[in-house]
């Protein structure tokens, strides 16, 4: 007896989907794969074929039209991504990885309102998507947003704590915070876990550069450059490397940028002045010539372009250069300061493109700022009056304009012009401005021969701003016996040590070294100081008693050198101390080091002190404190001279502080080196006269007494 047949499992409806749909899983689970391979060998064209294939062949396949936008994002059609990606969004709009590949598109689109709101949604979809909180850190970083980057950074080291881009973050926010040594201890630690992670990397090469060490930064970015070719981060290499002193290997990395057709003109400005640290000016001329015609408002194609035209000595072309860019853009105020770069002001050149720039910008201030100098020149007063009177009531509390309508205030009626100041110092409301004012007050109630005043003045001021101010150095001296002073080796370094007390006006020989592209550095005024033993006020004593050795205060030096940029040890190292006991670590371990000190009369120096301040801003908390510590700086001064404790040259600036060619030529005999005078300009406002404290030694009676014993030492008169 036959019964029904029993069915095949294939026969079966439901067993017969089941299988069809394993089948079809399989399938489409290997197209996918083959998609993902496709773009990571960086093939997007096979990538794109087999991913809209899938999308025609799914088409209600959300994962399938994201396949399609990575792909059209990687042959670089990002219109077309943003449409693949909102079409896999309509078929499932509550998918987080979906909102956070939009959100990526439009970051890259630069719309970063509607890619933190694709973030956010993503992040509310799942709370646990790691990657969302990360962009959105990185987009607060990127609008400044500290407090915001930190709290999704916490949010995302919950998720991963360990996660290098979580490192990222944090050192990244340390280094915006101005911690550039906590971000490089995090960034550090992070890239020994995943040395290959690259915004790790990125990260850490930002932490270096705020470091100054451009050697480690260079390394990181050429890893960063191998893994993943970028115009930007090939341009930041160049500089890093330029900023090492190989301008020549800079050019060389940006070679393959200027080849191209359309090169953009910050990259032409760049290479511009890469070739002018190389010292040629004419590859330099050719690049920013082409920069200066696409953007010549760019004030920093115009710095360099005036450098190249100076090194070369091409006025003409200059001049005819620049005039041919105002005659269509005759609103540009650094054209017209470039074009007057090439005008003597003494010949009445500077006066004729003075005119023209007024015509065409008749109350611009900057323009009769450059008349008043054409006036100055041709001791033209009463037109500079009027001129000045109009700047102030175009701009009132303009500073400068203020200072200058002063003076000429103060030639003809010193009394008005100290009415003019204590005005001006009643209506001040910002307290710097108004410490600057009194500071003038002071000197101007000197002008007027009222001494007794213009000392209180000055002394009350002092003291009101001391507790803001550095203390002053504490005082140690060289101990007996020093070491023996070590022979130079035949190739060491010039390396010149220069410093002057307070008042001793060695700030101008500070900037004639500076004019003269000597390799002078300031870097202890700034900032960042070098933290080294020349820094430090205990080191003196920590020499004296043998806490620091003279091997070890050498070498903190010399670790600091190539992140200043001297890594060979050939610069101008300005001081803002000295102490006698750097004699230990210098005789024994830096034979080659030369001091070269700036000296006047104390009873001046004190006096210069008080009026003007001094390039580091030390306390005086009387003029008879500051007296007594200046007195013992100079001991130790007269101390050296005498015992010649170290290799010293002393330049004596009484004569010479307002006299840029006798004191260039008083240092080139100190050098026995040719060093080119400033112009008068660099180094400053005029000073008060050699002798001048005679006309304060009555309200600086004690003072001046405890200065006079060391000033008698150093060779000066007693009154």
């Amino acid at each position: 007896m036959h019964g029904t047949p029993r069915p095949r499992a294939g026969g079966r409806p439901g067993v017969r989907a089941v299988v069809q749909s394993a089948s079809f899983s399989a399938t489409h689970a290997a197209m996918y794969d083959a998609i993902l391979q496709a773009l990571r060998r960086g093939d997007a064209g096979q990538a794109l074929t087999d991913a809209q294939l899938l999308a025609q062949q799914q088409p209600g396949d959300a994962r399938a039209h994201q396949l399609v936008a990575s792909a059209l994002r990687a042959t670089g059609d990002e219109a077309g991504a943003m449409a693949a990606i909102e079409r896999a969004l309509e078929l499932s709009p509550d998918d987080a990885d979906l909102h956070l590949a939009r959100a990526g598109l439009l970051i890259g689109a630069r719309k970063l309102d509607d890619a933190q709101a694709a973030l956010a949604r993503s992040t509310g979809l799942d709370p646990n998507q790691f990657p969302a909180y990360v962009v959105q850190a990185q987009l607060a970083l990127g609008r400044g947003d500290l407090d915001d980057a930190e709290r999704l950074m916490r949010t995302a080291a919950r998720i991963a704590p360990e996660h290098p881009h979580v490192a990222a973050i944090e050192g990244t926010l340390a280094l915006r915070r101005g911690d550039a040594d906590a971000a490089l201890a995090i960034l550090s630690r992070a890239a020994e876990r995943a040395p290959g992670d690259l915004q790790l990397r990125h990260a850490l090469a930002f932490a270096y550069l705020a470091k100054g060490h451009f050697a480690f930064a260079e390394a990181a970015l050429r890893a960063l450059l191998e893994a993943n070719e970028s115009d930007p981060l090939r341009a930041l290499l160049a500089d890093v490397v330029r900023r090492q002193g190989r301008a020549e290997d800079a050019a060389e990395l940006l070679a393959p940028l200027a080849a191209r057709d359309a090169v953009p003109p910050a990259l032409h400005r760049l290479l511009g002045e890469i070739e002018l640290d190389a010292q040629r000016p004419e590859r330099a001329l050719a690049h920013l010539r082409t920069a200066l015609a696409a953007a010549p408002h760019d004030r920093r194609t115009l710095v360099a372009i005036v450098e190249a035209w100076r090194r070369l000595g091409d006025v003409e072309d200059a001049r005819n250069t620049l005039d041919a860019a105002l005659a269509t853009h005759v609103q540009a105020p650094d054209l017209w300061r470039a074009r007057l770069a090439f005008e003597p002001f003494a010949d009445g050149g500077a006066r004729e493109v003075v005119e023209r720039w007024r015509a065409a910008m008749p109350d611009h201030i900057p323009a009769l700022e450059a008349m008043v100098a054409v006036h100055d020149v041709a001791g033209e007063d009463d037109a500079n009056e009027a001129l000045v009177r109009r700047i102030v009531e175009l701009e009132p509390g303009h500073a400068q304009a203020e200072l200058r309508l002063l003076d000429l205030i103060l030639r003809r009626d010193p009394d008005a012009a100290i009415a003019r100041v204590r005005s001006l110092i009643a209506q001040a409301q910002d307290p710097g401005a108004r410490r600057m004012l009194r500071g003038l007050l002071g000197r101007t109630l000197d002008v007027a021969g009222r001494v007794d005043e213009a000392v209180a003045e000055w002394a009350a001021l002092q003291a009101e701003v001391a507790h803001e101010r550095l203390p002053l150095p504490p005082l140690s001296g060289a101990p007996s016996p020093l070491p023996a002073q070590g022979a130079v080796a035949a190739d060491a370094p010039g390396t010149l040590l220069l410093w002057g007390a307070p008042g001793s006006l060695v700030e101008r020989i500070a900037a004639t070294f500076e004019v003269g592209g000597a390799p002078l550095r300031a870097d202890r005024y700034g900032t960042n100081p070098p933290p080294d033993g020349f820094q430090r006020y205990e080191s003196a004593a920590e020499l004296v008693d043998g806490r620091v050795s003279a091997d070890m205060f050498v070498a903190q030096w010399r670790a600091q050198l190539a992140a200043r940029q001297a890594a060979d040890g050939s610069l101008v190292d300005w001081l803002i101390w000295w102490d006698n006991a750097f004699a230990v670590a210098l005789r024994a371990q830096l034979p080659e080091a030369l001091l070269m000190v700036a000296l006047r009369d104390p009873r001046d120096m004190l006096l210069d002190w008080l009026a003007w301040g001094a390039p580091a801003p030390l306390a005086i908390e009387s003029p008879v404190a500051a007296a007594t510590w200046l007195a013992a700086q100079l001991e130790q001064l007269a101390d050296l001279i005498d015992c010649n404790f170290v290799p010293h040259r002393v330049i004596r600036l009484d004569a010479l502080a307002d006299d840029p060619q006798g004191l260039a030529a008083a240092m080139s005999d100190a050098l026995d080196a040719p060093i080119p005078p400033a112009p008068a300009q660099a180094l400053g406002p005029a000073r008060f006269a050699p002798g001048r404290w005679r006309a304060y030694a009555a309200p600086l009676r004690e003072a001046f007494a405890t200065l006079t014993p060391v000033a008698r030492r150093l060779g000066y008169p007693d009154a």
